[in-house]
């Protein structure tokens, strides 16, 4: 059994019926919805904004085997992720003051949903041997993203991408 950290949990008001877990998992599992917008990039994981309504984003990445994300968080973002086609694999990683950092690994196939608050810091990697997809709902919108670096003992920022701006 592993330890999760408290960052996991999501803002309270969108863990409800109608909140970023069920949106995930449910346009997870309906992939006519969007399977004929993916497209696949060598050079980086792809995305592409599906929804934007006032309370949410959604977005559908695709991951060729060895693409992945730096570590970042999202900001004040809260939300899901669920894995539609093949299998992702995400390393967590908890800071607190003072403390060295815990991290966790663990590998989601397709089917699987990962929820997240706010600052939860994580990096997303396809580490299989073939194509994955997911869907990501951030509530509110996403709007900012800390990048970070894992140093021995310690978790250092690094820098801020703004939505608008960087991607």
């Amino acid at each position: 059994m592993y330890a999760v950290p408290d960052l996991t949990v999501p803002a309270a008001d969108s863990a409800g019926s109608g909140g970023p877990i069920s949106l995930a998992m449910r346009l997870a599992a309906h992939s006519e919805r969007w399977w004929s917008l993916v497209d696949y990039r060598t050079d980086t994981r792809w995305y592409r904004l599906l929804e934007r309504a006032k309370q949410h984003e959604v977005w559908l990445l695709s991951w060729l085997p060895g693409q992945g994300t730096d570590l970042h968080d999202h900001g004040p973002a809260s939300g899901a992720f669920a894995v539609a086609v093949g299998t992702l694999t995400e390393r967590v990683v908890a800071a607190k003051p003072g403390r060295s950092p815990v991290e966790v690994t663990r590998a989601l196939a397709a089917g699987h949903c990962r929820v997240f608050g706010p600052h939860y810091v994580h990096q997303v990697t396809n580490t299989g041997t073939v194509p994955a997809v997911s869907v990501h709902v951030y509530t509110p919108g996403l709007t900012m993203m800390n990048r970070y670096r894992g140093e021995p003992g310690e978790l250092c920022h690094v820098g801020v991408e703004q939505a608008g701006v960087d991607w």
